[in-house]
């Protein structure tokens, strides 16, 4: 059967979404987000990470909790509130993660690059962008919400994207810190990629009273780091 050109029209549409969630992804958007290895640095420095075995067990842990059980269901709430224009909301929401950030350079990574990314969405003319400027300088997520809201990319696929982004960035920093070949990297990606579609589903099924996650090793890793001897990432 041909296509209608309402169907054509709906199709071309979802493929830009895709195209602009691409884009928000990418290593090469103006962030900063090369410069943060989350802890992994002193991991490394202590031990606790010397390998792609020890990697993957890592990084596998904060998906499942962190990332499972916080990261995304925050997003999918400030992406609801940025969906309904409700900037006090955002800002409550912005207020409440930047709270849970459980060292200095986390919070500091929060509000560095959501200081840049508020800065790259107002150039880019999104919508709401340079109105709320102020609320998003304050959380990285709240700008990559309201941008997948005003790009029209379901929430579902910006929370599979935000969550490779954070994969993708990790991986990375650690093939420079261990250090680890690229192909083992690039394995550590293959499988752990392969649990975040389920991950994603899990957490956006979470109700309000099921969010929240903590993360010793991670905290202990980045306090430690602000005060490490010699580092190539700012946390």
């Amino acid at each position: 059967m041909a296509a209608t050109p309402m169907d054509t029209t709906t199709t071309i549409d979802a493929q830009r979404a895709r195209m602009r969630l691409l884009q928000l992804v990418s290593p090469s958007l103006p962030v900063g987000a090369f410069a943060y290895s989350q802890g992994i640095e002193w991991a490394v420095e202590a031990g606790w990470i010397s390998g792609a075995g020890d990697l993957e067990d890592w990084l596998q842990g904060l998906l499942e909790s962190s990332i499972g059980q916080w990261e995304v269901p925050m997003l999918a709430r400030m992406y609801n509130a940025c969906e309904r224009g409700d900037g006090s909301a955002l800002v409550k929401l912005s207020q409440r993660l930047l709270a849970s950030r459980e060292s200095r350079e986390l919070r500091q990574e929060e509000i560095q690059r959501g200081r840049a990314l508020a800065t790259l969405l107002a150039d880019l003319g999104v919508e709401r962008a340079q109105q709320w400027r102020d609320i998003l300088s304050s959380s990285q997520m709240a700008g990559f919400a309201l941008a997948t809201s005003r790009w029209r990319i379901p929430l579902a696929e910006a929370a599979e994207g935000y969550v490779w982004a954070w994969l993708e960035n990790l991986v990375l920093a650690a093939v420079k810190i261990i250090p680890l070949g690229q192909t083992a990297g690039q394995r550590v990606l293959l499988h752990l990629s392969e649990g975040i579609p389920e991950a994603v589903c899990t957490a956006l099924a979470l109700a309000d009273d099921d969010i929240g996650a903590s993360s010793p090793a991670l905290a202990i890793a980045s306090s430690l780091h602000e005060t490490q001897y010699t580092r190539l990432f700012r946390s």
